[in-house]
C-alpha cells in the first residue's frame, strides 16, 4: 500500500511539471521563421536608375539583417508597371518590389486596364527615400518670379519636356500650371531625362522638371538655369531656392521610392520587414549611400507609406481628371 501511494504521488508530480509546458505549447506556438530562402526585390527600371539605386542601397544591409541573400532584379518597362504587376501576383512569400510614385498613386487613373490594383494588391511596407525635382530653363532665362512672368507672356508658344505621358514630371508640370494663372506651356514627351536636357539645350523646349542629379551638372556648367525646387530647401541642392521663393504657393512635389510586397505576403514576413527596414534606411551608412545617389532617406512605417500614397493620389488624380490625361 505504501509503495502504491508513492507511485501515485510521483505520477501526480510528473503531471504537474508537464502541465505548464503543455499549456505553453497550446497557447503560444512557435512563430514560423522568415525568410527561409533568398529574397528577391523587383525593380521596374534599368540598372543605374534612381529606383534601382534605392533598391541596391537597401539590399546589402537587409541581407545581413535577415541572414539570407537579397537579390535585386531589374524588370524594366511600362514606367515600372511590369515589375509592379509581377510583385502583386507573387505567391512565393519571398518576392518584394521597389516602386515609384506613379505605380501606387496615378497608374490606375491613367490606365483603367492596369493589370493590378494599387490599393488592394500590395502590402505597403515602407517609404524608403524621396527627392525634389528642379525646374530648369535655358541659361538665358530670367530668375525667379521674372521667369514666370516671361512664361505667362509667351503662353502656349513655350514648350515643356518630360520623360513621358503620365510621368511625375508631366503631372507635376500640369499641377504647376494649375497653381500659376496664365502659365500655358505645351507638353513635349521625350525618351528619358538626357533627351529632355538635349531639348532644353537645343531650344526645342523652354522648361522642364528634372532630378537634381541630371540638372545640376548642366546648371553648374552654365548651360542651364535652375529656377527652383519643387519642395522646400534640400541639403542635396542647397544652392537652389524653393519655387515658393519665386511666388509659387501651395505647390510641393517629390519623386520617391517605396518597398512593397504582394497583398498575400505572410504576417511573419511583414512583421520582420517592418522591424528591420526603417532602421536600415535611417542608419548612417545607408543614409549616406542614398544621398550620394540623389535620394534623401526616409524609412517609414506601413501607415506612413499609406498616408503618403493616399494624399498624393488625391492630388494627382484630380489633375489627371481635370486635364483628361490618359496613357497613349
Amino acid at each position: 500500500m505504501k509503495k502504491r501511494s508513492l507511485n501515485i504521488a510521483a505520477l501526480a508530480a510528473a503531471l504537474i511539471a508537464v502541465a505548464p509546458l503543455a499549456q505553453a505549447q497550446t497557447t503560444a506556438p512557435a512563430t514560423p521563421s522568415w525568410p527561409t530562402r533568398p529574397v528577391r526585390i523587383l525593380v521596374g527600371f534599368p540598372g543605374g536608375s534612381t529606383p534601382d539605386a534605392a533598391a541596391r542601397a537597401l539590399a546589402e544591409p537587409l541581407a545581413r539583417a535577415l541572414g539570407q541573400p537579397v537579390i535585386v532584379e531589374n524588370k524594366a518597362g511600362a514606367s515600372g508597371n511590369i515589375a509592379a504587376d509581377q510583385v502583386a501576383k507573387a505567391v512565393d512569400d519571398h518576392t518584394l518590389g521597389v516602386v515609384i510614385n506613379g505605380n501606387l498613386t496615378s497608374a490606375r487613373m491613367l490606365n483603367p486596364r492596369l493589370p493590378y490594383d494599387p490599393a488592394r494588391d500590395f502590402s505597403y511596407l515602407s517609404l524608403l527615400a524621396t527627392a525634389p525635382l528642379v525646374l530648369v530653363a535655358p541659361a538665358s532665362a530670367p530668375d525667379g518670379a521674372a521667369f514666370f512672368a516671361a512664361a505667362r507672356q509667351n503662353g502656349d508658344k513655350w514648350n515643356y519636356g518630360s520623360v513621358g505621358n503620365g510621368s511625375v514630371a508631366h503631372l507635376g508640370m500640369e499641377l504647376l500650371k494649375s497653381r500659376i494663372q496664365g502659365l500655358m506651356p505645351m507638353h513635349v514627351p521625350f525618351q528619358g531625362n538626357p533627351a529632355v536636357i538635349t531639348g532644353l539645350l537645343g531650344g526645342q523646349i523652354q522648361l522642364a522638371l528634372v532630378p537634381p542629379g541630371i540638372a545640376m551638372p548642366q546648371v553648374k556648367a552654365g548651360k542651364l538655369k535652375a529656377i527652383g525646387l519643387t519642395s522646400g530647401r534640400s541639403a542635396m541642392v542647397s544652392e537652389v531656392p524653393p519655387l515658393a521663393d519665386a511666388g509659387v504657393q501651395g505647390f510641393n512635389l517629390e519623386v520617391w521610392a517605396a518597398l512593397v510586397g504582394p497583398a498575400r505576403l505572410s504576417k511573419a514576413a511583414q512583421d520582420r520587414l517592418n522591424a528591420e527596414v526603417p532602421n536600415i534606411i535611417r542608419s548612417v551608412d545607408t543614409r549616406q549611400k542614398l544621398f550620394n545617389q540623389g535620394w534623401q532617406a526616409v524609412g517609414t512605417s506601413p501607415d506612413g507609406l499609406k498616408s503618403r500614397v493616399k494624399e498624393e493620389a488625391r492630388i494627382m488624380n484630380s489633375i489627371i481628371s481635370a486635364r483628361g490625361i490618359r496613357l497613349e
